[in-house]
């Protein structure tokens, strides 16, 4: 017998009232939250790394993301809250492997890992250095204030890790430079090397390399 409008309507009632529906859980919404950021950070790295910070659109970061722009603000305050806090994420990695005991051949080979196994940090340095605007996050003193990496290569040189007669900003600035130049020119690394530089062979090779340079520069020639 098919049933009267009234009785699916009761029917109906004592099922919505049976299956009530839930309101999110805290831990789900906070579950939900971490992952929108998550997201909208790594779209931002992408978004960053190709078009470099000037470039950006805040939307392109939340539609890579697939989130609403309006998120950026109300996680990060904006596009240069996003900036900065994968600048802290890059600071909290290299914190992981590089200290003052650490050798700096060792340093110097886990810079080329952490550049090569995530090109994008290298090439967000690269496009600071590009645009070189004095407002933009990430640009670092200029002349006149002292730079803790070359104070620590004083240090290292005082120690005998570093030959005398080298200078120790134009030593960081060549170690730099070594380090990110198979993503800067891949090409070039490609054509000397013989192996593409996204590979973990010409990483492993790589790195192994600039060990055995910087181990040189303390004079100490070795295998």
């Amino acid at each position: 017998m098919t049933p009267n409008p009234s009785q699916a309507e009761a029917r109906t009632a004592r099922t919505s009232r049976a299956s009530p529906r839930r309101a999110p859980t805290a831990e789900n919404r906070l579950r939900d939250a971490e992952r929108s950021r998550r997201k909208l950070l790594a779209a931002a790295l992408d978004e960053f790394a190709a078009k470099g910070y000037a470039a950006t659109r805040v939307q392109d970061i939340a539609e890579r993301a697939g989130v609403n722009k309006q998120l950026v603000n109300y996680y990060f305050g904006g596009k240069e809250g996003l900036y900065r806090e994968l600048q802290g994420q890059w600071e909290a990695r290299e914190a992981s492997f590089a200290g003052p005991e650490v050798p700096l051949e060792t340093l110097a080979g886990e810079y080329v890992h952490a550049a090569l196994s995530d090109p994008r940090l290298t090439r967000l340095l690269v496009w600071a250095g590009l645009s070189e605007e004095p407002g933009e996050p990430g640009q670092r003193p200029g002349t006149g204030a002292a730079d803790p990496d070359v104070e620590d290569l004083r240090r290292r040189q005082a120690a005998g890790e570093l030959a005398d007669d080298l200078d120790p900003g134009c030593t960081l600035l060549a170690m730099f430079g070594a380090i990110a130049a198979p993503i800067v020119l891949p090409q070039i690394a490609r054509k000397a090397c013989g192996l593409d530089p996204g590979s973990a062979e010409f990483e492993a090779r790589y790195a192994e390399h600039i060990k055995r340079m910087v181990r040189r520069l303390g004079g100490r020639p070795g295998a």
